[in-house]
């Protein structure tokens, strides 16, 4: 393990640990010469160990280091210290795309489209360098606040080859996107990285996987043999545009699947045209299961083929005796003995023994608008068990701190000791009405719009006295206060239908304090001209850029000229410097 503020090859001070995997940890560090923060994948276990890794690791990592894209994770360096071997990497604040999923569920499909553009255009450079990432998933794409994604672990990801099966900490990760020809021990092409990110955009609309097993070895088998769920039944009003591009992107025959990364990029920019939105689901064009079809042909056709074997003699009758019969029918009867006994186990391994270990199905009982205690005494009732970290949503329909739903949700049959998460209500997402007569609109909408999701209006309304009011004060609202919106609701703000004028300072009633807080009230873009002149007394404002009882416009720019003393000897001082 690297400690804080150890030095790797006298240049990148650590910082901290960052992450641990089953291929690396990461680690945050100071690189001491660029004066930058980066991040730092130092090999671990039995791969630093592997020499023909470690080559290969080393040749692709560098090879990574040529790939300049915004949305590809950029790589400094690449190096051995004292054993360890390191890549340096661009540093990114940001989340990677397993935590957003396990944060929010399933995405919006604005949000999928935006996030898989970004995926397909960085991979599309990598595919035009001939470059394969191999280990698409979402723990190995980030996303900043921004929205931007960034693609990592290109070096990492390309050393590894089909035998990372074997690598039982991250093959758990990697084997729900594996594409059928990795699973099967053949080699990667850039259409396995498309059938990774197919995996990849479903999981983002659904927020589920579509291939669960208990182990490795089954989820690999539903990634050879299985189609992909059908996206409808998730999401029934996802335009048949994006349930091609899945379907595509996950066709076990790669003839039917984008030939790279930018043929997808190009198929996902028209995704959301009307025109698409209703097209015919597509109907591939080359068998699904052709190549397991040749393959069984194949084997079929090496049983049927034999060998001509070599004519047998004759075998001419003799005589057995009644000793050699006997010795016959008892080892009849011991093959016998033993055959009984192999049907009788394999009835019990077949029959007998699921019985004994099978788990009983029970259906999850409804706990909607229970208190957290008792929902949870019912599921456990029930036999299952209950996911330790609650989850908190808002509901407008029960109340705070009972029980919203759970997941998987009521009436559903699981087997027993299944884990389910429970959903308490955070209340309803409501805003309760303030009276805002008097207050400025402008602060008011910002305020209410940041903290909850409603709809503030605004809306001139003609009063009497217009000199009454000041232009951006709120007159009258609705609802009126005391009353609550919900969320996606509507708060009306109305305000004086005047218009804000210039004031004359040139009168003399006004500071240049006074001036500066008018300024900065309606945003405007405030400059003082001081003029040297005995016309007027020091400090008197002479002139202003906008005439009095203008309009404001904010953002206008404004400026004031003041009067400054001047200098008398100037001329003097002037005429002396010239000799």
């Amino acid at each position: 393990m690297i400690m804080k503020g150890q030095k790797i090859n006298d240049r990148y001070q650590i910082i901290k640990s960052i992450g641990e995997g089953g291929m690396a940890n990461v680690y945050l560090a100071y690189d001491t010469i660029l004066d930058r923060n980066v991040a730092v994948k130092v090999l671990r276990g039995d791969l630093s160990q592997d020499e023909k890794f470690v080559r290969r690791f080393q040749r692709e990592a560098l090879s990574a280091s040529s790939l300049s894209h915004p949305n590809i994770v950029e790589v400094y360096d690449v190096g051995e210290d004292n054993g360890s071997y390191y890549m340096v990497m661009e540093y990114i604040e940001g989340k990677h795309l397993k935590e957003l999923i396990k944060k929010r569920g399933k995405l919006t499909l604005s949000e999928v489209i935006d996030i898989m553009s970004q995926v397909c255009d960085g991979l599309a450079t990598a595919h035009d360098s001939y470059i394969i990432h191999r280990d698409i998933k979402p723990q190995n794409i980030m996303i900043l606040d921004s929205g931007l994604v960034k693609i990592t672990d290109f070096g990492i990801a390309m050393a590894l080859n089909s035998t990372q099966l074997t690598q039982t900490n991250s093959v758990m990760g990697s084997v729900h996107y594996l594409p059928p020809e990795q699973a099967s021990g053949k080699g990667s092409t850039m259409q396995s990285d498309i059938y990774s990110m197919g995996i990849l955009m479903y999981e983002l609309l659904t927020g589920t996987l579509p291939f669960k097993g208990d182990n490795a070895v089954e989820i690999a088998l539903k990634q050879l043999k299985e189609p992909i769920p059908n996206l409808k039944e998730k999401i029934p009003d996802v335009p048949n545009s994006v349930v091609n591009i899945v379907k595509r992107a996950t066709a076990k025959n790669q003839k039917n699947r984008y030939a790279d990364a930018r043929e997808m990029l190009e198929d996902i920019k028209t995704a959301m045209d009307d025109s698409r939105t209703n097209e015919a689901i597509i109907e591939f064009k080359f068998p699904e299961v052709e190549d397991l079809d040749k393959s069984s042909n194949k084997k079929m056709k090496e049983t049927a083929t034999v060998k001509k074997q070599p004519k047998k003699e004759e075998v001419v009758a003799t005589k057995v005796t009644e000793d050699e019969v006997k010795k016959e029918n008892k080892l009849l009867l011991i093959l016998g003995a033993i055959f009984t006994g192999i049907v009788v186990l394999v009835t019990a391994i077949c029959v007998i023994l699921p019985r004994v270990t099978s788990v009983d199905n029970v259906r999850v009982p409804e706990v909607e608008g229970m208190e957290e205690v008792k929902a949870e005494e019912l599921l456990m009732e029930e036999g299952l068990k209950i996911n330790p970290e609650l989850q908190k949503v808002p509901s407008d329909t029960v109340e705070e701190g009972k029980v919203v739903k759970t997941d998987p949700a009521a009436g559903r049959t699981v087997k027993e000791n299944t884990e389910v998460t429970i959903y308490i209500s955070s209340g309803a997402n409501a805003l309760t009405v303030e009276d805002y007569t008097g207050k400025n609109y402008i602060e008011v909408k910002t305020r209410i719009e940041t903290q909850y999701k409603i709809n503030v209006k605004t809306e001139k309304r003609t009063v009497d006295n217009p000199a009454d009011y000041k232009a951006s004060e709120i007159i009258d609202q609705y609802p009126k206060p005391g009353e609550r919106v919900i969320e996606g609701g509507t708060l009306i703000l109305y305000y004086p239908d005047i218009e804000e004028l210039y004031p004359d300072f040139t009168t003399g009633d006004y500071s240049l304090t006074e001036i500066e807080e008018f300024a900065k009230k309606y945003n405007l873009k405030f400059e003082v001209i001081n003029l040297p002149t005995n016309e007027k007394p020091a400090g008197s404002i002479i002139s202003q850029s906008r005439s009095p009882n203008t309009p404001i416009a904010p953002n206008a720019k404004f400026t004031i000229t003041i009067a400054q003393e001047e200098y008398e000897g100037e001329d003097d001082m002037a005429e002396g410097d010239n000799e």
